[in-house]
């Protein structure tokens, strides 16, 4: 009794550390692991569930630096297709359509959008239909289609309720209420809202609380609750402390500046817009301070001519600096694109060559079934046979031996003839021509070694009648 009680207690405790070791740990604030060494572990791991946050934890760094997480993600695609690996071609799918969102080209991000969608449904995984829905649904909300980020977020949302809370089915349950306040439903932004922030908050997934409170923030300022929308925007600042993101700090400020400021309440406006300026001096986030700027020079102009000159500067600093890394961003994408093309054709290649190979295995096998049966045929000595089989079988296998040299030198012929389709016509009726009287003089002498062993094997049946019929008489 305490030997299956021990047993059982350890198989629980086994279990419960596979599932613990299969929990997502996703910290967006750090920097993702090398591709080449996470290949190889990817590769090892059998277990679909830890092979999705293992690939996952490369794609982590859309926020910062979404060339970088693009160019990650094209290579994690490229491996999933090589590897027929439908886990790596969703995240590679997925994060290429969030991405695109990021560089502002809605047909691309709607385009990837759609494939992460249809490897989701064909895989069947929960976890790959709340990521590729997830992000199709975003898709569709930046080109102002509400209806279908409603339904594909409903869906990944409902999909994301079947297994343990991650960072992406938290984030799609906040992305819901991201919808319906973007379509001025305050009160179904809300309820999804607050339920984001239960999940984060039980599951210790809490990265988006960040997200979460800028929201709670911007929906009671609708519902015309300062006092509670100050107070979660006040949140949003510890949390970003807490996470050490500059970005969603500046966010934060800039929210409230906004608030004071369309309430008449300049001097406040003034004191949280500097601080959204100051949060991301000298970070990646500096273009952040566009907006921030633009309102101080809107209060400054015309009563300080000092300081609306001061804060012209910033906006105009900061303005260039937004179109010099958007033209940076589109060169890096675009050579990203490239990498990502080269690929793609070299892994046509490699499939191509690999087909190929099989091809001539299989031709070879029928080759060599073929000339096993023609040989029995010719050499067995208890049978007599028309000649017509051994005529057939050896057009049969002209026939196969002529497509065995095609797929041979096919490739070569390609490269010399550049492709061309009358070249590499006459090839093949050149290499025909050296074929067919070869198997001509192949099938005379096979007809007639047939009829001689015909003519031994009818002398032979003869003989063994007469000294039948002598050992009788």
């Amino acid at each position: 009794m305490m030997k299956k009680l021990f047993l059982t207690l350890f198989v629980f405790v086994l279990s419960l550390s596979y599932g613990l070791a299969q929990k997502p740990i996703v910290d967006f604030s750090q920097k993702p692991p090398n591709l080449d060494s996470l290949f190889p572990k990817i590769a090892a791991e059998k277990n679909d569930t830890a092979r999705y946050y293992l690939a996952m934890s490369a794609l982590t760094i859309s926020e910062t630096n979404p060339v970088e997480d693009m160019h990650n993600s094209e290579r994690i695609l490229l491996y999933g297709k090589k590897n027929n690996d439908l886990v790596c071609q969703l995240l590679g799918y997925s994060c290429l359509c969030y991405d695109y969102i990021a560089f502002g080209n809605q047909v691309k991000s709607l385009e990837y959008g759609i494939l992460a969608n249809q490897v989701a449904e064909k895989s069947k995984d929960d976890r790959l239909k709340t990521f590729g829905k997830a992000m199709l649904a975003l898709s569709y909300l930046t080109m102002g289609d509400f209806d279908k980020a409603v339904a594909y977020n409903k869906a990944a949302v409902e999909a994301g309720s079947k297994y343990e809370p991650d960072i992406i089915n938290t984030c799609a349950v906040n992305d819901m209420g991201t919808i319906y306040l973007a379509m001025n439903k305050v009160d179904s932004a809300l309820v999804y809202t607050q339920k984001a922030y239960e999940m984060a908050i039980k599951s210790g997934i809490n990265y988006w609380l960040t997200s979460t409170y800028l929201q709670f923030g911007t929906i009671h300022a609708a519902m015309k609750n300062p006092t509670l929308a100050l107070s979660y925007w006040k949140l949003a600042l510890k949390e970003s402390d807490r996470i050490k993101s500059p970005k969603f700090a500046s966010i934060a400020y800039a929210a409230m500046a906004d608030f004071f400021y369309n309430n008449n309440q300049k001097d406040s406006a003034k004191i949280y817009a500097t601080l959204a300026i100051s949060s991301v001096k000298n970070t990646a986030f500096q273009t952040l301070s566009v907006g921030p700027a633009k309102l101080l020079l809107n209060i400054y102009k015309g009563n300080n001519l000092d300081s609306a000159f001061k804060y012209s500067e910033i906006y105009r600093i900061a303005n260039d600096t937004l179109y010099n890394i958007k033209a940076l961003q589109q060169a890096q994408l675009m050579s990203v694109e490239e990498e990502s093309r080269q690929d793609q054709l070299k892994l046509e290649e490699e499939k191509e060559t690999e087909a190929q190979k099989e091809n001539l295995q299989y031709i070879f096998i029928a080759l060599g079934i073929i000339t096993f049966f023609m040989l029995f045929i010719l050499f067995s000595r208890k049978h007599i046979t028309n000649t017509r089989v051994i005529e057939f079988l050896s057009v049969v296998s002209l026939l196969i031996v002529f497509e065995f040299l095609n797929l041979l030198v096919h490739p070569l012929l390609e490269k010399v003839t550049h492709h061309s389709p009358l070249l590499m016509l006459l090839s093949l009726v050149a290499m025909a021509a050296l074929l067919i009287p070869l198997h001509h003089k192949l099938e005379h002498w096979a007809v007639n070694k047939l009829v001689e062993k015909n003519k031994l094997t009818r002398l032979a049946a003869a003989r063994k009648t007469i000294d039948e019929l002598e050992a009788k008489a």
